[in-house]
C-alpha cells in the first residue's frame, strides 16, 4: 500500500451494476487517503458522496435513469443475444462515449489527476485512449468479464469458450473475421466515426478497447477466466472487488426458516435487469414448487408483487448476503458478475440465465469453468429451471468447482493489488 496521497479520478456508466464496484474501490482508496473525485450520473450523487469521494455530474446527454432501461433506451425491449448486445453497446455505452470525454477533458484541465480509473464499458475512455497527446495513466477496471482479444478466445460478445489446439485457433480467427465485419460491423464502423471525430485513430476492435490502458485490473481470479497465452503484460488479476461485506439489511420476518431442515435455493434477476420477473423468477418458483427446498428470492430492490406464491416460497425486496449466502445450496441468476462471484465466494454452485448486455459471457464462464449450468436462454421455462436446479444440487462437481475458485478469491489481494498499481504508476510516471 502507497503512503503517498493521490489525485484520482473515477469514472462510472450510469447502471447500478457499474458504479456500485466502483464505489467499493472507492471507500477503500478514500480510507487509504487518497483523493478521489467520481464522474458518473446524477442517481448515484449521494451513494458517492457517502463513499468520500466529490461526485462529479455527467452531462445529460451521458446521463440516465438505469431503474428502469427499457423506458430509458425502448428500442431494446424484446431484444436478446447478439442482437441485445448490439443495441446496448451502441446506444447504453457507444453514443455517450463524447459526452463522457468532453467531460473527463475539462476535468484534467481544471485540476489533472494522478490517474483516471474507468470501468470497462466507459467508453469515453476508448477515446480518450485512442487520441494523441499527454494525458494522466489510465487503468481499466474489470467489472465484466475481460474481453481482450486472443488468438486463444473467441470474440467477446458471443458467450462462445474456449476451444484448444490448432482447430481453437482457426475457430477462433473466423469467429473474429465474422463478429468485426458482420455482427458487430456497423458498431466496429460507428466506433472508428467517435473516434476519428475526437482527433483518435482506432487501434483494433473498440470491443478491446480495454487493453490500451496503462493498467487493466481485472477484478476476478484467473481460474474464473479464459486462459490467453497472449495475454498482455499489462493485466493484472486482483479478484473481486466487492466481497460479501457485514450488511446492515434488516431479517425478514421469515429469516428463521431457513434453519437447516431443507436445501436453500436463492433466486435473483439482479438490480437491473429486475422489471420483467417472468424471465426467471417467475419459472423459478413455478419449477421449484413442488420440490422439497426453500426458494428464497430477492427482487432487487423492486415491489414484492402481491400474489399467492407456493408454500416453499420467501421473498424480500434486498437481503443481506454476507447472512443468506452461508446458507444458499443452489443460486440461480441472470448472471450479472458480482452476484457470481459472491456465490463462488461461499462455493454455492449457480444455474444461469442471461443473454443481455455482458452477461451472455458471465454465463458461459459458469459453465466453461464447472461452477455451474447455463442454461442459455434469458427465459428459460420452469422445467429447465427445475432440472438444473435439481443437478446443481445433486451432483458434488459443481459445488467443489465453486468451492475450489472460491479459495482462490479469499487468497486474492482485491482492492489492495489495484492500490499497489496505482503507486507503481505514480511512481514511473515521476521517474520521467
Amino acid at each position: 500500500m502507497t503512503t503517498t496521497s493521490l489525485n484520482l479520478l473515477v469514472c462510472a456508466t450510469p447502471v447500478h451494476g457499474h458504479v456500485t464496484p466502483l464505489l467499493a474501490v472507492t471507500r477503500h482508496l478514500v480510507a487509504s487517503g487518497h483523493r478521489v473525485r467520481f464522474l458518473t450520473g446524477e442517481r448515484y450523487r449521494s451513494a458517492v458522496e457517502a463513499a468520500g469521494a466529490e461526485w462529479l455530474p455527467l452531462p445529460a446527454e451521458a446521463d440516465y435513469d438505469d431503474r428502469d432501461m427499457d423506458a430509458a433506451f425502448p428500442g431494446r425491449v424484446g431484444l436478446s443475444g447478439p442482437a441485445g448486445i448490439r443495441y446496448d453497446l451502441r446506444e447504453i455505452f457507444l453514443t455517450p462515449a463524447p459526452a463522457q470525454l468532453a467531460a473527463v477533458d475539462a476535468i484534467i484541465a481544471s485540476d489533472r489527476p494522478d490517474a483516471v480509473l474507468v470501468e470497462s464499458l466507459f467508453m469515453g475512455s476508448l477515446l480518450l485512449l485512442s487520441r494523441p497527446g499527454d494525458r494522466p495513466p489510465v487503468v481499466n477496471l474489470g467489472i465484466v468479464p475481460l474481453g481482450l482479444a486472443s488468438r486463444d478466445t473467441a470474440p467477446f460478445g458471443l458467450g462462445v469458450p474456449p476451444k484448444p489446439g490448432a482447430a481453437g485457433r482457426a475457430r477462433n480467427a473466423m469467429l473474429s473475421f465474422v463478429a468485426e465485419r458482420i455482427i458487430f460491423g456497423s458498431l466496429q464502423r460507428y466506433a472508428r466515426e467517435l473516434v476519428a471525430r475526437a482527433g483518435g485513430r482506432m487501434r483494433g476492435s473498440f470491443m478491446g478497447s480495454a487493453g490500451l490502458a496503462d493498467a487493466l485490473v481485472q477484478f476476478t481470479v484467473p481460474s474464473f477466466e479464459y486462459p490467453r497465452s497472449d495475454l498482455p503484460e499489462t493485466v493484472h488479476f486482483v479478484g473481486p472487488v466487492s466481497r460479501t461485506q457485514p450488511s446492515t439489511t434488516p431479517l425478514p420476518e421469515w429469516w428463521g426458516d431457513l434453519d437447516g431442515s431443507r436445501p436453500v435455493v436463492h433466486v435473483t434477476q439482479g438490480t437491473v435487469a429486475n422489471t420483467d420477473f417472468a424471465e426467471l423468477i417467475a419459472p423459478a418458483i413455478a419449477g421449484l414448487a413442488d420440490e422439497d427446498v426453500l426458494v428464497v428470492v430477492s427482487t432487487g430492490g423492486r415491489d414484492v408483487p402481491v400474489r399467492d406464491y407456493p408454500a416453499n416460497v420467501r421473498i424480500a425486496p434486498y437481503l443481506p448476503y454476507d447472512r443468506l449466502l452461508p446458507l444458499v445450496d443452489a443460486y440461480v441468476t441472470n448472471g450479472g458478475y458480482g452476484g457470481v462471484h459472491y456465490a463462488m465466494e461461499h462455493g454455492v454452485p449457480l444455474v444461469t440465465a442471461g443473454l443481455t448486455e455482458d452477461k451472455i459471457e458471465v454465463t458461459a464462464r459458469v459453465a466453461w469453468s464447472g461452477v455451474g449450468i447455463d442454461l442459455h436462454t434469458d427465459r428459460p421455462t420452469a422445467d429447465q429451471v427445475r432440472a438444473a436446479v435439481m443437478r446443481v444440487l445433486t451432483e458434488p462437481s459443481f459445488r467443489e468447482r465453486s468451492a475450489a475458485i472460491g479459495r482462490d478469491i479469499a487468497a486474492s489481494s482485491g482492492v489492495a493489488g489495484l492500490e499497489t498499481i496505482l503507486a507503481e504508476l505514480a511512481a514511473a510516471r515521476t521517474v520521467r
